[in-house]
């Protein structure tokens, strides 16, 4: 079983509230559906240093275009001018936001990650 999120508890809570009977139940359902929308307005902001990373990711996806070659963090640091200026880590994190978009590819040899342009 999946572990249920917040707002869906409170869709649970809310559906026992509106079964019962008690006094203040409309001032518990307005509550639990205010709670709900600041969740989702919560979900739906980003912050400066995802904004930032956006931008960035743009020009690690060019950068592994330009080399068009299977290439470890190192090797693409080491071909890209603008690559350099960032860290082995911040690359890393870069290039797995473009792995899980499914717009690189990584591939492991022998302990080493390889990343390279999607070839779809």
């Amino acid at each position: 079983m999946e572990k249920m999120t917040k707002k869906e508890y409170f869709g649970e809570i809310k559906k026992i509230v509106e079964g019962a009977n008690v006094d203040n139940r409309d001032e518990i359902i307005e509550f639990i559906d205010r709670q709900v929308e600041l969740l989702s307005k919560k979900s739906n902001t980003k912050t400066k240093t995802q904004k930032e990373n956006e931008v960035l990711v743009e020009g690690v996806y060019e950068a592994l275009v330009a080399v068009a070659k299977p290439v470890t963090v190192t090797e693409l640091q080491e071909a890209n001018e603008d690559m350099a200026n960032y860290s082995n880590q911040k690359l890393s994190a870069l290039l797995r936001m473009l792995v899980n978009a499914g717009r690189i590819v990584k591939t492991i040899d022998k302990k080493k990650s390889y990343f390279s342009v999607n070839a779809d």
